[in-house]
Formats: C-alpha cells, structure tokens, sequence
C-alpha cells in the first residue's frame, strides 16, 4: 500500500469528512481500483495526517508505537462504521477501543499556576499525550456521529472495491464521481451483457 512519502494521488475527501474527523480518520487508507493509499503507514505519515486535522499543534517526531494507536483506532473505527451501516452488532473489541481512547485524557479543566500571572484553570495537554488527547477527539466525534442526527445517513461506498465510508447525500451512495460513474459504468455493462430471460411456457 502507498504510503504518503509518496506522490499523493489527491483523492478528494469523501462527503462528510469534513464534518466528521472519524470519518477522515477511517478513510485515510483507501483501496480502489489501481490504488492502494495508506496516510498513516509510516509515523511520519501519521503526524502529517494530524497536524493537517489540526489535531497536533506541532511536529512532536513521532514514534512507530505511537502511530500504530492511530492505526489501531482507524482499524476499530472501520469496524464500527461498517457494523452500523450494515445494521449488524458492534464488535465488542471495536467499541472498547473508542471508549478507551475517550477515558484515557481527563476532561476537568484542572487548576494551574503561572509563575507571572498566577493560578488558572485549563485541560492539561503535554506533548507527551498529543496523540491520547488527538484519540480522545477522534473518539468522541466518532460517539457524537453514531448517536446524533447525522447517524442515518451513514453508509459505506456503494462501488466496489472502493473501501471508504461517506454520508449520503440526497440518494447519493458513492463517496467520489469517480467511484459513482464507475459504479454507473459496470450497471450498464451488466444490463448490455445479461442473457435475455426466455419465455414462460405457455
């Protein structure tokens, strides 16, 4: 799978990764046809991807084990998607793994203290647990989208082998004009080329 040191194809987002960074998160390896995209398979790879979310506020170098989390959770977020667009059981492993990288940051804005300026209160967020807090946010939007009003228009590519996840727009079920002309294209070649269906007997 190409990994972005490489030229990166510029696939464009597909609907509602915008809104949604699980979303983004869960596309950002991507397979279709004559294209394998891995945003995340090298730890440079993996930072890149979220400083452009906004989900770093700068270069921390990081390591293999921390992008691994990363893939982990997109791994885990891709099993959620796919449970809930197929109308099928969450995977229990898949649904722990969220609720984990939601615990694992506190929320309580804490009490702190300035040398100069004196006490204030914030949420703690050291470089050290960038990528758990950069979870936590993936995690909880992921929650939020599940459970909130955008929930029904979640769907997986209607194209194969296409591999990401989208929501619908109207009765949109493609995330790219590419993958819905090529999902158009192989509709009208089925049509063209089915046997003709022989007559009842009289």
């Amino acid at each position: 799978m190409r990994s972005m040191t490489e030229a990166d194809p510029g696939v464009p987002p597909a609907p509602g990764e915008e809104q949604h960074i699980c979303l983004a998160l869960a596309n950002s390896a991507l397979t279709q046809p004559g294209l394998h995209l891995d945003r995340l398979a090298t730890p440079a790879d993996a930072e890149h991807w979220l400083l452009v979310q906004g989900l770093t506020p700068a270069p921390a170098g990081l390591q293999e084990m921390c992008a691994a989390q990363v893939r982990s959770l997109r791994e885990h977020l891709r099993s959620l998607l796919a449970s809930y667009a197929s109308a099928q059981p969450a995977h229990p492993a898949a649904l722990a793994a969220v609720n984990d990288a939601l615990t694992r940051v506190p929320t309580a804005r804490l009490l702190q203290w300035d040398e100069k300026s004196g006490p204030y209160r914030s949420t703690p967020h050291p470089t050290t647990a960038m990528v758990d807090h950069a979870l936590a946010a993936i995690a909880a939007d992921a929650a939020d989208l599940l459970t909130g009003p955008d929930a029904p228009r979640l769907a997986a590519c209607a194209s194969p082998p296409c591999t990401r996840f989208l929501l619908r727009q109207g009765r949109r079920q493609w995330c790219s004009t590419r993958c819905g002309d090529r999902a158009r294209a192989a509709r009208a070649y089925a049509r063209r080329t089915a046997p003709d269906t022989p007559d009842a007997p009289a």
